[in-house]
């Protein structure tokens, strides 16, 4: 098993959110061509998660898991000495790579794990709720793969996702005192939500906004009567104050609703391994019946998602050493 070879093969097989269909059949292929016992697993329309164990060991009690789509755009692969690029290079197809070969380490030492890879972990975790419901009766430990730089995470922070829209009334431009703008009731709470004081952990870090989407209007000439923006916060924490605070600041102009929270988790970790804290979300609030869960894997977040997205090769060898000694260590474990 060559981590770089598989890495770079499935980065150039496009799998953006929504298109996972043709990475998952090139795994699905690849791990029944090594001998395991391989499914996939319905999500909707062609799209699937692949679940793998080893034929005489289907119920393990250890996985090892991480997502198989990307964000756009689809970047093909490269390498130099050092470095493989490419979209998914480290967010996550170097990691399923490295999940691979670690698990083939094990097999060959008599200890065998799962191999669970998902879809839409992008976009709304669509394929791990539906794997929830497909878990191992026996599994204990969820290891999954991020991109952390081989740090085992102490915590992740969640993510509260928020709509605002504001209403109006068209007009023609000229006459702006006829209509009423959605866009300046829309800017207005922006500002304030912007403003608003947000918790924090001396630990954990602070609680964040990001305004990661703003729409609306109909032509520079009409006065708009539509608006909306899409937020994203980074969560410390519970929500149940901060909720009532975004809808307080916001204000009566617009209408503020929640499509999203996934919650702040606080993570098991691995003796004499570093930690850090992640401040994005993973697949792990939709994974709750695989067991205990940590959270590692080779790349740095902060190249995930860019232009110049890459994982160091060094860091993908070392990577499967660290899967392979977490792997040990939990299946030595007793209940």
């Amino acid at each position: 098993m060559d981590a770089v070879t598989l890495t770079r093969q499935l980065i150039d097989i496009e799998s953006i959110s929504g298109n996972e269909a043709a990475v998952g059949n090139y795994l699905y292929g690849e791990l029944c061509r090594l001998g395991y016992q391989t499914r996939k697993i319905a999500v909707e329309g062609d799209r699937f998660n692949v679940f793998a164990t080893w034929p005489d060991h289907p119920n393990p009690t250890v996985v090892f898991s991480t997502h198989m789509d990307t964000v756009p755009p689809f970047i093909p692969s490269s390498e130099d000495e050092q470095k493989i690029y490419g979209r998914g290079s480290c967010d996550a197809k170097g990691i399923i790579a490295a999940q691979v070969a670690a698990a083939e380490r094990l097999r060959q030492q008599e200890i065998y794990v799962g191999l669970l890879f998902v879809v839409g972990e992008e976009r709304d975790s669509l394929g791990a709720k539906v794997a929830n419901d497909h878990a191992p009766s026996r599994c204990r430990f969820l290891v999954n793969g991020e991109p952390t730089e081989n740090r085992v995470a102490l915590a992740s922070k969640g993510t509260l996702r928020v709509e605002v829209v504001a209403r109006g009334k068209m007009a023609h431009s000229a006459y702006p005192e006829l209509g009423e703008s959605a866009i300046d009731k829309l800017i207005a709470a922006l500002a304030r939500l912007r403003g608003m004081p947000l918790p924090a952990d001396p630990q954990f870090g602070p609680c964040t906004l990001n305004i990661g989407l703003i729409e609306g209007g109909r032509a520079p000439n009409v006065i708009p009567d539509y608006a909306h923006a899409d937020l994203l916060y980074r969560l410390i924490g519970p929500t149940d104050a901060l909720r009532k605070e975004i809808v307080a600041t916001a204000g009566d102009q617009v209408e503020v609703s929640f499509p999203l929270e996934l919650p702040f988790l606080r993570l098991r970790t691995v003796d004499e391994l570093p930690t850090m804290i992640a401040a994005f979300t993973t697949d792990i609030p939709k994974l709750t019946k695989w067991g205990e869960p940590l959270l590692i894997g080779p790349g740095s977040i902060h190249v995930a998602h860019t232009e110049g997205e890459f994982i160091e090769k060094q860091q993908l060898h070392d990577a499967i050493d660290l899967y392979s000694k977490i792997g040990i260590e939990l299946q030595s474990r007793k209940p």
